[in-house]
């Protein structure tokens, strides 16, 4: 999870991510944001995010991105 933290903030720093569910919906991150995010969460992680996981409700928050890496992960 520390490195999915790392990640996160080193894209936007200002958002509390032990609070914010709403990243996606909520527009905290815009297009370009979203693919940094999913291409550095494959480099880190060295997974593949296929279309099944392409869900808003995946990238809302840290914790449901983590669970999404870790149930991917499990896939593999």
């Amino acid at each position: 999870m520390e490195e999915l933290l790392e990640i996160l903030n080193d894209i936007n720093p200002d958002v509390d991510y032990d609070k914010e569910d709403n990243l996606i919906d909520g527009r905290v991150y815009d297009s370009l944001s979203i693919i940094t995010l999913i291409t550095r969460i494959c480099d880190t992680f060295d997974i593949e995010i296929g279309p099944k996981w392409m869900r808003n409700e995946n990238f809302n928050s840290a914790k449901a991105m983590w669970a999404m890496i870790q149930a991917i992960e499990e896939d593999e």
